[in-house]
């Protein structure tokens, strides 16, 4: 076993399963999807760390604990359509692959875009679809999604992300200020999200049309 791997088991054991999460396909996967390739090697070393990271772009790979929560609350199965806004180092991405069916993914920096989309190539992974643009507009030609994640912090929850979801369908999302939010789980219910508050939590901001924008 390498220390890659050692690194990995006892984040899955102490940060993950040790905080509470659960779900054993959510565990797997954490075992499986290799961390430390998803930053830069500076920050190598610090991949299995109980800490977000920064990536290219001013943005983040978030705290381990984080992804797991979010990929839990998805309660994916194998069979669903997961729309993803903001790929950013593809980390999350990834695991959604290993837990879903397929994964439809919005990054709106061209550099991040385009090193995850190679990444998720040479680590052979075929059911992600990529896209560059404003994630707050959601994917409308593939529309209706299973499950939609949010990976950034957003001021509202998107109309439009509402509206393409499924009937029955969860969405995932940290709704707040720019600098502070509560995790949101919200189910599709007729023409209305039905939402709870899961924690609180810290991300970077959403940048889009209905996300913050530049100026902010």
């Amino acid at each position: 076993m390498s220390d890659w791997e050692r690194n990995r088991e006892r984040m899955v054991k102490e940060q993950i399963e040790g905080r509470g999460i659960q779900d054993a396909r959510v565990l797997q996967a954490m075992l499986k999807i290799p961390r430390h390739q998803f930053v830069s090697e500076k920050y190598q070393k610090q991949a299995y760390d109980d800490t977000p990271l920064p990536i290219e772009c001013g943005q983040t790979i978030s705290q381990p604990y984080m992804v797991g929560l979010m990929t839990e609350k998805l309660a994916l199965t194998g069979t669903e359509k997961v729309l993803e806004i903001g790929t950013g180092s593809g980390y999350q991405t990834a695991l959604l692959a290993t837990l879903a069916r397929v994964v439809y993914t919005i990054e709106r920096h061209e550099t991040l875009y385009l090193n995850s989309k190679l990444l998720f190539k040479n680590m052979g992974i075929q059911n992600i679809l990529s896209f560059l643009g404003d994630g707050t507009k959601g994917l409308l030609q593939y529309q209706p999604y299973d499950r939609i994640i949010v990976t950034a912090g957003a001021p509202i929850i998107s109309p439009y992300l509402i509206d393409q979801l499924a009937e029955g369908g969860i969405m995932v999302i940290p709704v707040g200020s720019a600098t502070h939010q509560e995790l949101i789980v919200g189910t599709k219910l007729g023409q209305e999200l039905k939402q709870k508050k899961t924690c609180g939590c810290v991300f970077v901001p959403l940048i889009g049309e209905s996300g913050w924008n530049n100026e902010n």
